[in-house]
């Protein structure tokens, strides 16, 4: 005689999961953007079933969850991370001393949503 297991459902604990991904159309060269911290937006130019369109949905999405819980926010003219300011212009952010262009690797909070990728 076969053991039966009964199947029991579990809620995964996955901030992740609770973020709604919309198309939006974006300039050439930007292909992704976390809303706020419940939502993100992915080009509508990428293809949803390629490796790149779930990486740009899981960087957004870690830039998403950083916003939820205060890691980071943004203005017009400002970015925070960690509590610290940074001043934004034009597209870029001022960092150490710098100006980078939004979305640079140098960025701390780039550097930390582009480690989510290599989740997918």
């Amino acid at each position: 005689m076969a053991l039966k297991h009964k199947r029991k459902k579990f809620k995964l604990k996955n901030s992740s999961s609770n973020i709604r991904v919309v198309k939006k159309k974006f300039p050439k060269d930007i292909h992704g953007e976390a809303i706020d911290g419940n939502t993100v937006a992915v080009s509508k130019d990428l293809d949803p079933k390629s490796k790149f369109y779930k990486e740009v949905v899981a960087h957004e999405k870690h830039h998403a969850k950083e916003l939820k819980t205060g890691k980071i926010a943004y203005g017009d003219d400002w970015v925070r991370d960690g509590g610290k300011t940074y001043p934004r212009k034009d597209g870029e952010i001022k960092y150490n001393g710098k100006w980078y262009h939004e979305g640079h690797k140098s960025l701390p909070w780039e550097k930390r949503a582009e480690n989510a990728e290599k989740n997918v």
